[in-house]
């Protein structure tokens, strides 16, 4: 592969040629694109003053603020590799995952100081290394200003070739523990311009970014801005607000958004007279992914959003983006994700032996993208499972049409079989789900003595509803056959359903909680 520009080359291309533009901002601060140059290189300068080098890692926890972004440009600049945590960990997840990543510096936000001061004595970090994203540091730690406050503003650095580390990338852990995805400068790049070409995006964009800026989705959609020299605004309240997202939309024109389904019903369920104060007519696009969306959902985006064409993508952490279904579909191919992405290639389904199975049947999804990651940190073993040669799989079960269109079933490790059938967990989540009285649904096999495994359905009520285990059940054996039917149904409150970061249930949890050992 040839020389590809860094996340912190087009920074530094940028404060060139636009230097006065609006790069970045949060509600606390902003950055032109020059300025950005100039702390990214302090920053640079300031770690590897530390005594770090090229290809060492520093973990960084903190919610979403500004100064991911500088992280991000700052150690590209250096050759050193980001390893963002989900703010969301325990203490001792955390510990697993700096441990395994051998980190040799931690940057973290101020509310996460105490939890790690915790498990210090695990963390291979020297004790100089603590830095704190605070104006005011807790014993034992740094600010990250009076780090940058002595830095130099220029200076050589060390080369960093495509193939380098960018980004050690933790998946969620829905199946296990975290696994460390490698991801490169070279693929870091290659998919920030396969989205603006797939999505017609330009240095005229504002870009609002809500997901966590440790996952992928903010990641992946920040850098195309960056690239192209648009301009990024950070969502950095501690917890999602509907109506604020509006006048942030409104008030900043912004063009482009991407959400998960239930960050847009909640904006759908403001009252009429909030909605109708914002005027959204900026929005040209918006991206749905991580949970399957319903057709009321994706009718309310419409109407709110009259400009706003809706894409919904699928993808992971290692693969990159996937599948993209298109404007047009929506409504037509509902419940599919669509067909292949800009700079991904042709879609694999295989059987158990790796075996393409035929259209209508299920199988294994693997993808070949230009972009895909390059293993998981010193895992060769699931490093490969997740690879057939070219093609990546994360465990993800599908059908193709025969249009070609994907149709996500669930995940490998969710599959129940019972009495030798095999029963996705989608499938009777899709059914419970419809019913009216439903607002959220998770299904987990537990043992059965007759069956091997049967079906438990884990639902949490819409406010103010009231519905029996019986009710549900008559409600599954009319759309479903009797071995998909849940054997039983639990009541439980919203809070209670475990996710991800990026809203996925964590079915592993729920196994946890409800599966007797």
């Amino acid at each position: 592969m040839g020389q590809l520009l860094t996340f912190a080359d087009a920074v530094a291309t940028h404060a060139r040629l636009t230097p006065h533009k609006l790069a970045v901002r949060d509600s606390r601060r902003r950055l032109t694109y020059a300025e950005w140059d100039e702390r990214s290189t302090r920053l640079a300068n300031a770690l590897l003053g530390l005594g770090l080098g090229k290809g060492q890692r520093v973990g960084v926890i903190a919610h979403n603020c500004l100064e991911w972004m500088e992280m991000y440009a700052g150690m590209a600049r250096a050759g050193l590799v980001v390893v963002p945590l989900n703010f969301r960990l325990a203490g001792s997840e955390m510990a697993y995952i700096l441990g395994h990543a051998e980190v040799g510096a931690v940057i973290a936000g101020p509310a996460f100081c105490a939890t790690l001061d915790a498990v210090r004595a695990e963390l291979p970090v020297p004790a100089d290394r603590f830095i704190v994203l605070a104006d005011d540091a807790p014993a034992g730690w740094r600010t990250y200003e009076d780090l940058m406050a002595g830095a130099a503003d220029n200076g050589r650095f060390a080369t960093v070739l495509p193939e380098d580390m960018v980004a050690l990338m933790y998946t969620s852990g829905t199946t296990g523990r975290p696994k460390g995805a490698i991801r490169s400068h070279g693929g870091s790049t290659l998919i920030a311009l396969a989205t603006a070409l797939e999505m017609g995006f330009t240095r005229d964009d504002t870009a609002l970014l809500v997901m966590p800026l440790c996952h992928a989705n903010s990641l992946y959609f920040g850098s195309t801005f960056v690239h192209l020299g648009a301009t990024v605004i950070i969502d950095d309240r501690p917890s999602f607000d509907p109506e604020a997202l509006l006048r942030t939309l409104a008030e900043d024109r912004v063009t482009f958004t991407s959400l998960v389904p239930t960050h847009y019903i909640m904006m759908l369920s403001l009252p009429p007279e909030v909605k109708a104060r914002y005027d959204l007519s900026a929005v040209g696009k918006l991206m749905i992914s991580s949970a399957p969306a319903r057709q009321d959902t994706k009718r309310g985006i419409m109407e709110l959003f009259p400009n706003g064409k809706l894409h919904e993508l699928y993808g992971s952490t290692e693969a990159g983006w996937v599948t993209l279904l298109r404007p047009d579909e929506q409504l037509r191919k509902l419940g599919s994700v669509g067909r292949e992405w800009a700079g991904s290639g042709p879609i694999r389904l295989l059987d158990h032996e790796r075996r393409e199975v035929p259209d209508g049947e299920v199988g294994e999804l693997f993808s070949r993208t230009a972009y895909v990651f390059d293993g998981y940190w010193r895992n060769p073993e699931k490093t490969a499972e997740a690879m057939d040669g070219l093609w990546c799989s994360v465990g993800d079960m599908a059908r193709r049409d025969e249009e070609g269109y994907i149709w996500l079933v669930d995940r490998k490790s969710n599959m129940i079989i019972s009495g030798g059938e095999n029963v996705y967990p989608s499938e009777v989540e899709g059914v419970l789900g419809a019913h009216p009285r439903v607002q959220d649904v998770a299904v987990i096999g537990v043992p059965h003595e007759k069956w091997g495994e049967s079906p438990l359905a884990v639902v949490v009520l819409h406010a103010g509803q009231s519905a029996t285990e019986a009710e549900l059940r008559d409600w599954c054996r009319e759309r479903l056959a009797g071995f998909k039917c849940p054997a039983r149904v639990m009541f439980v409150d919203s809070t209670d359903m475990p996710r991800t970061a990026t809203g996925k249930v964590l079915h592993r949890v729920l196994r946890q909680r409800f599966v007797p050992e």
